[in-house]
């Protein structure tokens, strides 16, 4: 790193050991990063350590800072959100982008008599009571459905003071009459009943659904002992109704309740955070986000900007969080629970499956929208997955195909920007090798195959991929270097029991995770080049079948045989065939001896 700025220094001395956030600004006094720190005195001066080991981006960033602004906060909790938003209202070129522009609904019980209950997108601070935001609108309108199924509730903006009620200034509308509202403008129901049935409202909204039902059964049998039947079956049915919506909204066991959900999954340049809410059982928020990495961000960094985000956003009060990993982060109240089996397990892996989707549609958004980007993109992360040179562009895979020995075979499949390139495979009929030793055909093909390349002055692949382990493996390198291109092209096996790669000279193997693009895109050559082998050995093989047949005749040798058959075209014609007709092909004496050969 370059001699470091003095006024820089200047900073870093007199910069406090306390909480907080950083800004980096550059020459022009344009914000380049925002941070935050536990201790700032520490965080920031370790970018201008000599001594740190930074990345080629961070050293590019430390490289542009001509001024550095700070602000001391109380805990870690309040330099999270203090950086959330600013990064929000910044925009800073080296920060994690949080991809969401959505303006998320919300249910509003209004702050005036006899409240209303409706969604709105924007939240007022007139006193009204706001819960959300809702990530699906399907789901808002749902639970909305259920509460106007369940409550008579009024939806006109009349102002139902008791003094206008009193002076009878209203008529009941439609509504009342179709059985919508009970008409608390004409003083047909009560103050007190109105806001009671609102309570309720409240925590079915909150996902206290169990609470609700065994408070409406209490009533229900209250009821029903002072002989009040009519009444206790419409509250028969309100819980028939809740019933079955808790039924079909929960999803693991009920006793989990108030719990937040976060699991996170990464690539080559973003990382795709998925947020559920637990209650009771029941999935009631559920809301997924892409944040695109500036610095390289590790996993778990971007695991904790996501939960300080989603948790501000949607307001949420949880004291326990799940989680695929502890993200290095403490909240003040809040534990941390990486589960390893059962019901909490359950819920990661389907807030993990719904990051997962969600990444999918993007992916699959890109390559319409631009498959070159993608294609890049899904080389980059081959060549970051496998520590090569160079992105690979133009990759080889190799198989062989035999059975106890016979008619030994092999394949190469030939993949360019990551999609098959038929026009490039090739058979290839062992020559040098007797018996079933796949180690020694295998180094056989490789050398064929690259000294063949070099004497046509033909452009190598970035990689090689053999389909097997270290044995195979092995071979290939042996070729390889015999050809004097070990080193020039990587060269790697995958094993078929737990698709692990292996590395030359590395006892190690490496293992991929089993949903990454890289290890599907090397299965896919390995299954290509598998299914393209057993085609030609099958074919070989029929054709080698057929000429047995005629070379067992006295005096049909392999030529003559494949001179029938080239005419003919299969063993049934050349039965079937006259003697005349047999003769064109092979002479009176050999024609006469095939002719009575099928007359037997």
């Amino acid at each position: 790193m370059t001699a470091i700025d003095p006024h820089i220094v200047n900073i870093l001395k007199t910069l406090p050991e306390k909480p907080g956030i950083y800004r980096f600004l550059d020459k022009n006094g344009k914000i380049l990063y925002i941070g935050k720190a536990l201790n700032l005195k520490r965080r920031v001066s370790s970018y201008f350590n000599r001594e740190s080991q930074l990345s080629g981006k961070l050293r590019v960033l430390a490289g542009k800072i001509r001024d550095i602004q700070h602000v001391v906060v109380n805990t870690e909790l309040d330099a999270r959100l203090l950086e959330n938003n600013l990064i929000k209202k910044y925009q800073p070129r080296y920060n994690v982008q949080l991809k969401d522009d959505k303006s998320f609904p919300w249910i509003c019980i209004k702050n005036e008599p006899f409240p209303r209950i409706l969604s709105t997108r924007h939240v007022a601070d007139d006193g009204s009571l706001y819960f959300g935001p809702y990530a699906s609108v399907r789901m808002m309108k749902t639970l909305l459905d259920l509460i106007r199924q369940l409550y008579p509730l009024r939806t006109c903006k009349l102002n139902l003071s008791e003094a206008n009620i009193d002076k009878g200034k209203y008529k009941v509308c439609l509504e009342y009459h179709i059985g919508n509202c009970t008409g608390p403008c004409v003083g047909n129901q009560s103050r007190e009943d109105y806001d009671a049935n609102i309570a309720e409202i409240k925590e079915i909204i909150k996902g206290n659904i169990s609470t609700v039902i065994q408070s409406l059964k209490k009533k229900m049998m209250e009821l029903a002992e002072s002989m009040a039947f009519e009444k206790a079956q419409a509250i028969k049915e309100k819980l028939d109704i809740l019933e079955k919506y808790q039924s079909k909204s929960t999803i693991v066991n009920p006793r989990i309740s108030n719990v937040d959900v976060f699991s996170i999954i990464s690539d080559e340049g973003s990382g795709y955070a998925n947020y559920l809410k637990v209650v009771n059982g029941a999935v009631v928020q559920a809301h997924t986000i892409e944040l695109k990495k500036k610095l390289d961000e590790s996993e778990p960094e971007l695991l904790s900007m996501a939960i300080t985000d989603l948790r501000q956003r949607f307001d949420s009060r949880s004291v326990e969080l799940l989680v695929p990993f502890h993200p290095g982060m403490e909240l003040e109240g809040v534990r941390f629970t990486v589960p390893k089996r059962g019901d909490k397990k359950a819920l990661l892996d389907l807030s993990l499956r719904n990051a997962k989707y969600f990444r999918m549609e993007k992916m699959k958004q890109l390559a319409l929208v631009d498959p070159a980007r993608h294609t890049r993109r899904i080389l980059a992360q081959m060549q970051k997955d496998l520590k090569l040179k160079e992105p690979p562009t133009h990759i080889e895979c190799f198989d062989n195909s035999n059975i106890q020995g016979r008619h030994p075979v092999a394949a190469m499949v030939h993949f360019t920007n990551a999609k098959p390139d038929k026009k490039q495979y090739r058979h290839y009929n062992i020559r040098t090798v007797s018996g079933p030793d796949d180690f020694a055909s295998m180094e056989e093909i490789i050398y064929r195959r690259y000294r063949r390349l070099l004497e046509e002055k033909t452009p190598l692949p970035q990689l090689i991929v053999i389909d097997g382990g270290k044995g195979q493996l092995s071979s290939a390198v042996r070729s390889l270097e015999r050809l004097g291109l070990r080193g020039k092209i990587t060269v790697i096996g995958i094993a078929k029991k737990l698709e692990e790669i292996y590395f030359p000279h590395d006892p190690v193997p490496l293992y991929l995770d089993k949903t990454s693009e890289t290890l599907r895109i090397i299965q896919h050559l390995r299954d290509e080049a598998h299914r393209f082998g057993i085609t030609h050995h099958r074919k070989r093989r029929g054709k080698a079948t057929i000429k047995s047949e005629l070379t067992v005749i006295p005096g049909i040798g392999p030529n003559l045989a494949g001179r029938l058959l080239s005419h003919f075209k299969s063993v049934k014609k050349i039965r079937q065939a006259s003697a005349g007709e047999l003769e064109e092909v092979l002479g009176p004496s050999k024609a006469k001896g095939v002719y009575e050969y099928f007359r037997k």
